[in-house]
């Protein structure tokens, strides 16, 4: 049929919507979309709604995890933006909207008492953790969900304790301006990790798209919920539970769908470990799924990269000890234990890695009952064996070598050796 029509002169696409063809008969050039079908309203309307709400170039512009973890996300501020309802009306509530007796100075000062807390909190939070969001996206993003319902929780709870009121809804108050930094700075990397066309500001619109049309969808539903619920403590906790278990759950799944191809400390643990084991790579899938998303408290020992000199060795001897065996722009050591890592100021992302390798390693044998610049000693010899085919067998399995997300300190130290 393509004969009658005339003939092909060019053919073009828009993303993987579909194809269109020109064609060429009789000095008139036309144009039809492939297969002969002309697109249909229902298409024609996923066309539309895909551009308002999705990044342009979608799916081959983000991440293979794009749209799983933009469905729990939804889910999860739905959820959020109902128990938020629940919240904010209680807040007014403690505040005294309603009651003749209350003054608008009273009711005032205690909004400015939590905002300029909140404020406070906000500042600090960002200036001792801040550095972290990066390495542990995941852990954090789950922790600011947590904190914002126990805050949320305070909130409905404070007007039964009204000689209490403004302690508590002051510490809920610090409580969302942690979640606020916390979750704020966790969605920025991880629009790092989904854009795959250097499009963040694209997605990161998209995502505000998204997270206004699921607003509007919960203040539609807390139109019919707050008369139901006014007055009525039983029910507006029972619904809070009910709406808190929803936002954990997707959360929880939003942040297990997340596959980065980027080491931080806790994959690099994960796939070393394996290593070392049955000589098996994980891919990023396995070790993601693996990947621990909740803080653990347990004792361990740690592991500080980006140290002191001072804080790995502390006499020539022992600087003589730490560059035994060690042609490597970094040195390590046990100290107060944990396991410290010196960065020399020419290390590359591959040195970071290895280091990282070697403090992991040191790190599960520390109990041995041997001396622990022997085992450091050891360690170098194993990664001297182990780490080149290591190295290649994760950029093989589809690891991202170029960048890393572990947490490095600013710390870099030159040092002499015997030799110059």
């Amino acid at each position: 049929m393509e004969g009658d029509r005339g003939v092909v002169l060019a053919t073009e696409r828009y993303g993987s919507a579909g194809s269109w063809k020109y064609f060429g008969k009789g000095g008139v050039m036309e144009r039809r979309r492939d297969g002969g079908q002309s697109e249909s309203r229902g298409k024609s309307i996923v066309g539309v709604f895909k551009s308002v709400f999705l990044p342009q170039g979608y799916p081959e512009s983000v991440s293979s995890d794009y749209l799983q973890y933009q469905f729990w996300d939804t889910m999860q501020a739905f959820s959020s933006s109902l128990s938020g309802t629940l919240a904010t009306q209680a807040s007014l509530k403690g505040v005294g909207v309603g009651n003749q007796e209350a003054t608008v100075a009273a009711a005032t000062i205690t909004w400015l008492l939590r905002d300029g807390t909140g404020m406070m909190g906000r500042i600090l939070f960002a200036w001792r953790k801040g550095s972290k969001l990066d390495s542990e996206a995941k852990k954090w993003r789950l922790f600011a969900d947590v904190l914002n319902d126990f805050a949320m929780f305070m909130e409905i709870l404070a007007p039964y304790f009204p000689a209490f009121f403004t302690l508590i809804v002051c510490t809920a108050g610090i409580f969302k301006s942690i979640v606020g930094v916390a979750g704020g700075a966790t969605r920025a990397a991880l629009t790092v990790h989904q854009a795959r066309r250097d499009n963040m500001a694209d997605i990161s619109a998209k995502d505000g798209s998204q997270e206004t049309l699921v607003n509007l969808a919960g203040l539609l539903v807390s139109l019919v919920l707050i008369p139901l619920v006014t007055d009525n403590p039983i029910l507006t906790l029972s619904l809070f539970f009910l709406f808190t278990t929803l936002h954990l759950f997707a959360n929880y799944k939003a942040v297990r769908s997340v596959v980065m191809e980027t080491f931080n400390e806790a994959r690099l643990s994960i796939v070393l470990h394996q290593y070392l084991t049955d000589s098996r790579i994980l891919s990023p899938v396995e070790a993601n799924q693996r990947e621990p998303v909740f803080f653990d408290f347990r004792k361990q020992v740690p592991i500080k990269l980006g140290v002191r000199l001072q804080e790995v060795v502390q006499s020539p001897d022992e600087l003589s000890l730490a560059l035994k065996n060690n042609n490597m722009p970094f040195l390590l050591g046990l100290r107060n234990g944990c396991v410290c890592v010196c960065l020399g100021p020419e290390a590359s992302v591959h040195d970071e890695i290895r280091a990282l390798c070697q403090a992991v390693w040191l790190s599960s044998m520390s109990r041995e009952r041997q001396s622990h610049w022997d085992m450091v000693h050891e360690s170098h010899k194993l990664m001297d064996k182990i780490f080149s085919p290591f190295l290649k067998g994760v950029e093989a399995a589809g690891w991202d070598l170029k960048r890393s997300l572990l947490d490095w300190d600013e710390w870099r130290v030159e040092w002499k050796t015997k030799s110059n």
